[in-house]
């Protein structure tokens, strides 16, 4: 039987959907010409294909390809911060950065480098120097909607909220209806543990035309965490294997029983205080 309330989020929960949803939004900077003509290994499989549509599989795949040719010229600019983008997917943050840590002596003040280096920081847990190089290659004057939301994804990784949502509003308002940017806003708000409002943003995100299979998976995360399991688990399935969804709600299932049993236990801990 679905749950019919809305579950709050716990703080560790909170913490751990944060990193694993929050999108800063500019991993497709300064991709150069010769990124996008390699056809080394695996690329030539996956030409043309966005990072983050990637299986686990190709990730490693183009990983490895992208390292050969980056050992080849480490200050190729667009080598270089695809491989960084790849490794932190593939789950390599430490090596990500340090990629980008070099390129950034190389070009100090590249806007492209410095937004992948500030999300390369921020992968690695270092908010408050992710923030500033994140800054640092914004243009106040012309300012760029995936730098603003960029900003606002690590404000709410500081726990700044309300500022966080006020840049995911003004991304918008330079690029209305961008699903990244309105995926950002509803997961700001499950974090708060406002799981409808999340929902209703997250909706709106994957409605759109250029919605990638990220913002669909945090609607899923969004509908079962409100305890409708089924319906997370179809859509979980439009973008992954039938078995890894139905591995991922399982996942899930398990989270909330074991946060619903502690508050249980709570509560009899209170109860048994007072008599």
């Amino acid at each position: 039987m679905e749950a019919k309330r809305p579950v709050r989020l716990g703080k560790g929960l909170s913490a751990t959907a944060m990193v694993l949803v929050l999108s800063l939004g500019i991993s497709g900077c300064g991709t150069s010409a010769a990124t996008d003509k390699m056809t080394t290994g695996s690329l030539s499989r996956t030409h043309g294909q966005p990072i983050e549509n990637m299986s686990a599989a190709q990730l490693q795949d183009a990983a490895r390809a992208l390292g050969q040719t980056y050992v080849q010229n480490p200050n190729d600019k667009g080598v270089a911060i695809r491989y960084a983008t790849v490794l932190q997917m593939n789950g390599d943050p430490d090596q990500s950065l340090a990629v980008m840590r070099k390129l950034a002596i190389a070009y100090p003040k590249d806007r492209d480098v410095l937004a992948a280096y500030g999300k390369a920081l921020a992968a690695s847990g270092q908010l408050e120097p992710a923030l500033s190089a994140v800054r640092r290659a914004q243009t106040p004057e012309y300012p760029d909607w995936k730098l603003v939301s960029a900003e606002g994804a690590i404000l709410d990784q500081l726990g700044q909220k309300d500022e966080a949502r006020r840049l995911y509003r003004k991304a918008l308002e330079i690029k209305p209806n961008e699903p990244s940017v309105l995926s950002n806003l509803g997961l700001s708000y499950l974090l708060e543990g406002d799981l409808r409002m999340a929902e209703t943003y997250l909706r709106s995100a994957a409605e759109q035309p250029n919605a990638d299979s990220r913002v669909r998976q945090n609607l899923a995360l969004a509908v079962g965490l409100q305890g409708r399991f089924d319906e997370a688990e179809k859509i979980a399935s439009q973008e992954l294997p039938p078995d890894q969804a139905r591995a991922n709600v399982a996942y899930l299932r398990s989270m909330l029983s074991q946060q619903n049993s502690w508050t249980q236990l709570k509560k009899q801990d209170k109860s048994a205080a007072t008599n």
